[in-house]
This record gives structure tokens, C-alpha cells and sequence, in this order.
């Protein structure tokens, strides 16, 4: 039955970027939207420069913020354009690779910034109550009830509401709560790689000790460094390694001796007091791979982002596919005209099989990155997919600019990526079959003369030692 007169009352559990978004989004349908987070406001935190999370937007992130109004104001006046990978050889010498084709480029964007920046956004409407302290404790999601305790009075809240939106991240409590249930599928994978923060702070005059419009990448094989720039002028350095080699720089010697090998560069950038200050002052963090389903529960909870699809970060995606997750969802709100017992199962059926593609390509990417961008096969192969794209624009798009500058469905990106692939390996083969049979042709036409040669080189040598 649709319910577009009726004023729907929805609960979104978890106040970061998915669940700010979708309070936008459901506000300007004139919902009755109410977030409960369990963290304290990020708008009263301290800022600490160069030590939040920079998040690359692509196409699918900027798309879903243009329905709400709000990509201008976030990524084209707030973010700064990379427009390809500058990739850093131990030896202290860079190369870039570009994204795509001229003017295509990601934005480095604060994640600290969108969220606040989602948050005031959603504020601005009447029918939107942010609960900040609060934890949810029980549900019955099939009736649309919940329960949470309020960290800062100790006291517990019930509602009953007529949607829950989860959208609590990696470790989702909705989630948890689903996993009770009959014909729920879930799996987790931690990848043996964690990673730490570190920063590059501006030079003496406030600027940027690196060209700002990339992002730089530190490859060594079985692990990377990444940095991003900030809109301070900092660089949020990320280092991914393997929790061994972690362990074993355990004083500051170790620690220096270890970037003086691999990431000799940086030191200077960093500054060997700060690096290990910043170093030892933290513990590096795990990263986890979450896939699930069906994401919702019959017309009354359904979940999104990090709670339905957690990503390693490796291709961008996460933050940029949990946005789209908001975007897909206004738009099957108004297939349905706000049916919420079609819109969920369809909502679970369209976006699963996306969602578990990205998740896969997040992992390949990491290889990527870390190890195949230093092959000289990589980069031949980059140039050629540049090249068809840029022959053919419409047929030929490399899986990166699929991914990253289209709205292409992802699970689509990977059979477009595997088409290509078959392409080139019958290309290669047919030209190595042709290389073969002109080289037998060469040889053998190059062999007929040198037959009459040695004849007469036979009949010479015949003559010269006589009858044997």
C-alpha cells in the first residue's frame, strides 16, 4: 500500500555519513526522521590537523550528494582535485599515472568535514532530531521497535517507529540483531594488513611540501604508504603493513632504519621527531570485509553503508558506495511511491550483488596498489586501455574509469573488466600466431638459397678430398 500522503515516522540508527545522507533524503519527502548515534557530536570534538581520514569522492559519492544539493558546497568548494597517482620508487624518484582522460579526477575530501557538513545540512529541517549519546540495546525489528539507553542520563528510551535505517557502520548493532533471524547470510574476513596514521605537516610558509593534486603512493610489494592532502595543507599519511612487521618496530631506531630503506623520501616531509612521536603514540587498526543478506527485514528495517557492505579501503569506494546506497534508495522510494514492502526487497535484490563486486574489487585493488603499479606489464596495459577508451569511449572503459567516473553497476564493471581481458588475450594470441607463421615464411624463403649455397659448398669439398 503506498504511503505517500501518510507522514512516515523513521529511525535512523547511526549519525555518520549513510545516516546523515538519509536524513536528508527523507526529510525532503517530509518525513519524520529521528538519528540516534552512539558517539558524542564529531561538531564538538577537538580538530587535530592531518590526523582525520581523507576520503576520495568519485562520480557516485558527488552524485548522491547532488540530490540533496549539496555537492558544491562539499566537493567542488571544499575538495581538493587529485587528478592521478604519483607513485614514489624507493630510490626517491616519482612517475604519475592519471586517473582517466583529461580533467577526470577524484576529490580528497575530510571525512571529518562531510559529516559535519551532512549534519548541519539535515538539521535545516524541521522534521529532523539528532540523539546524540545514545545506544541501542534491544530491537524487534520486525515491529519496528527499539530500545536505547542514553549515556550521558543512564536513562532508556523506547520508540516504535515505522522504518529502521541502519546505518551503524562495520560493527552495526542493527545488524547484529538481524543475524538472529532465520535466512540471514553474513561473512567477515580481516585481511592480515592493518594500517596506521601518520602526517605530513605544511612547510614554514603554510603550503603543501608535495604537488597537492595527486595521490601519492608509496608501492613496496607486500606493503604501501598512501597520503592525501588536506585542505590545511597537511597530508593525511596512511601506512599499510602486514601486524608483524609492525610488531618488530618496537624502538626508534628500528623505526627510522626502516624508512631510511623504504620510504627514505618521507622523512624529511615527516620529520624523524615526529615520526616517531606520532608512531609510537598510536596502534595500527585492523580492517575487516563484511558481506550480507538480504539487507532489510520485511517493511520495517533495512541497512546500509558499512552495516550492509564494509569495504577495505582500497579503491575509494566505501564511502562513495555507501552515499550511492542513499541515492538508490530515494529513487526506489519514488518507483514505488514510498511502498516500503516493495521498496525494501528491491532495495536488497538490487544492491547485493553490487555491493559483494566492490567488496571483491577492494581487495584486488590493494594488490594493485601496494605491488603491480612498479610492473612494467601494468603500465603497458594501462596505456593500451587508455588508448581504446580513448579510440572508442563508449565501448572500451577501463575498470577503473567504470568504477570511479560512471555510475556503471559494479558487479557490470567487473564483467566489462573480464570481456576486455578476454579481448586482449585473443588479440595477443592472434598476433603471436601471425608473428609465428611470418617468421616461418621469412625463414623459409631465406632458407631456399642457402640450400643452392651449401650444394655447391658440398660439391666443392667433394672435389678438394676426392672419393672417400
Amino acid at each position: 500500500m503506498s504511503k505517500e500522503s501518510e507522514k512516515l515516522h523513521i529511525a535512523v540508527v547511526g549519525g555518520g555519513l549513510v545516516g546523515a545522507l538519509n536524513a536528508c533524503y527523507l526529510a525532503k519527502r517530509g518525513f519524520e526522521v529521528h538519528v540516534y548515534d552512539l558517539r558524542e557530536d564529531i561538531r564538538q570534538l577537538e580538530h587535530v590537523p592531518g590526523r582525520s581520514i581523507n576520503l576520495a569522492m568519485s562520480v557516485r559519492g558527488s552524485t548522491a550528494l547532488r540530490g540533496v544539493g549539496l555537492e558544491d558546497a562539499i566537493v567542488r568548494d571544499h575538495g581538493i582535485p587529485m587528478e592521478s597517482r604519483m607513485i614514489h620508487r624507493p630510490d626517491g624518484s616519482t612517475y604519475a599515472i592519471p586517473y582517466g582522460k583529461k580533467g577526470q579526477c577524484i576529490y580528497s575530501v575530510g571525512r571529518r568535514f562531510l559529516n559535519e557538513a551532512l549534519i548541519n545540512a539535515a538539521e535545516q529541517y524541521p522534521n529532523v532530531h539528532f540523539h546524540f549519546h545514545h545506544k541501542l540495546v534491544s530491537a524487534n525489528l520486525s515491529k519496528g521497535q527499539l530500545t536505547f539507553e542514553n549515556l550521558t542520563s543512564k536513562e532508556t528510551q523506547e520508540t516504535k517507529t515505522d522504518l529502521i535505517l541502519g546505518c551503524d557502520g562495520a560493527y552495526s548493532t542493527v545488524r547484529k540483531q538481524m543475524m538472529k533471524m532465520p535466512m540471514f547470510n553474513y561473512s567477515q574476513t580481516y585481511i592480515p594488513t592493518v594500517y596506521m596514521e601518520l602526517c605530513i605537516p605544511p612547510d614554514e610558509k603554510g603550503n603543501f611540501k608535495m604537488p597537492e593534486n595527486h595521490l601519492h603512493i608509496w608501492p613496496r610489494g607486500q606493503f604501501m604508504m598512501i597520503a592525501l592532502p588536506n585542505q590545511d595543507k597537511s597530508w593525511t599519511v596512511t601506512l599499510f603493513m602486514p601486524q608483524e612487521i609492525f610488531d618488530s618496530l618496537d624502538t626508534p631506531s628500528k623505526l627510522i632504519d626502516f624508512f631510511e630503506i623504504h620510504y627514505r623520501d618521507t622523512i624529511p616531509l615527516i620529520g624523524k621527531e615526529k615520526l616517531v612521536k606520532d608512531f609510537f603514540a598510536t596502534k595500527p587498526s585492523p580492517m575487516i570485509s563484511v558481506k550480507c543478506s538480504p539487507y532489510h527485514v520485511g517493511s520495517t528495517c533495512v541497512i546500509m553503508g558499512d552495516a550492509s557492505h564494509a569495504i577495505v579501503p582500497f579503491y575509494g569506494q566505501g564511502m562513495n558506495a555507501g552515499l550511492e546506497d542513499c541515492f538508490i534508495f530515494n529513487q526506489l522510494l519514488d518507483k514505488h511511491d514510498n511502498d516500503l514492502g516493495k521498496v525494501l526487497p528491491e532495495f536488497s535484490q538490487f544492491r547485493n550483488p553490487d555491493a559483494e563486486a566492490i567488496c571483491d574489487l577492494a581487495m584486488y585493488n590493494y594488490i594493485e596498489m601496494r605491488d603491480l603499479v612498479n610492473h612494467l606489464s601494468f603500465r603497458l596495459r594501462k596505456k593500451l586501455d587508455d588508448g581504446l577508451h580513448w579510440l572508442l569511449p563508449k565501448r572500451w572503459v577501463p575498470l577503473y574509469t567504470s568504477v570511479t567516473f560512471s555510475r556503471m553497476r559494479y558487479h557490470h564493471c567487473i564483467q566489462n573488466k573480464k570481456w576486455q581481458d578476454e579481448v586482449v588475450s585473443n588479440a595477443v594470441r592472434t598476433i603471436g600466431g601471425l608473428g609465428i607463421l611470418a617468421a616461418t615464411y621469412c625463414l623459409y624463403t631465406s632458407w631456399m638459397p642457402l640450400k643452392e649455397v651449401l650444394k655447391d659448398y658440398e660439391s666443392l669439398l667433394g672435389n678438394m678430398v676426392g672419393p672417400v
